[in-house]
């Protein structure tokens, strides 16, 4: 068999997708350990397999479940590396404090710079979109359909931990505004 039989554009997507957020991870960590070191504390640690899991079960699926002779949409893949930008926009937006987990450095204002400014999680916004774009790009619709809800899902319960953690800055954001 060829090559060809085995790798084609949505495999090639997959790769790229892999590679990139595996550089991301090395950021978040280190994020995440100079955080830690700096008295941060970590929400929902036990909840954040179920989100790395789903995430990788999304780039593995678009390597395994889409043939590698799938049609190409290129108006969506277009659409999907246009939301690139806005995905660095939040990472750069958040800086130091942009990781992967759900952490916490007490007495610290919460950004509201950048995208911060118009959505209170423009990370997940884009994060869904993504999951369904991509999919599509490629015809999958019923893939693009399932994960899509899988991810949105499993984002809300994430959202409403990061929510949950974030009470008490948001209270001293409030306070900061009165006095001001």
């Amino acid at each position: 068999m060829l090559l060809v039989t085995y790798l084609g554009a949505p495999q090639i997507a997959a790769i790229l997708i892999l590679a990139q957020r595996g550089l991301e991870e090395l950021y978040s960590a280190r994020n995440t350990n100079t955080l830690l070191a700096q008295g941060a504390r970590e929400a929902g640690r036990a909840y954040y397999p179920v989100v790395a899991v789903s995430h990788l079960a999304w780039i593995f699926g678009l390597y395994l479940l889409i043939p590698a002779d799938a049609p190409v949409y290129w108006p969506l893949i277009t659409a999907y590396v246009l939301l690139q930008p806005l995905r660095y926009w939040v990472i750069w937006s958040l800086g130091p404090y942009w990781t992967h987990r759900i952490i916490t450095l007490k007495g610290k204002p919460l950004i509201q710079r950048g995208p911060y400014k118009f959505v209170r999680h423009p990370n997940y916004v884009v994060a869904v979109i993504e999951t369904a774009l991509l999919p599509l790009a490629f015809g999958a619709w019923a893939f693009a359909l399932i994960l899509t809800a899988i991810w949105a899902a499993v984002l809300s319960y994430k959202i409403h931990l990061e929510d949950t953690a974030l009470v008490e800055r948001r209270e001293l954001d409030a306070t900061d505004a009165d006095e001001a």
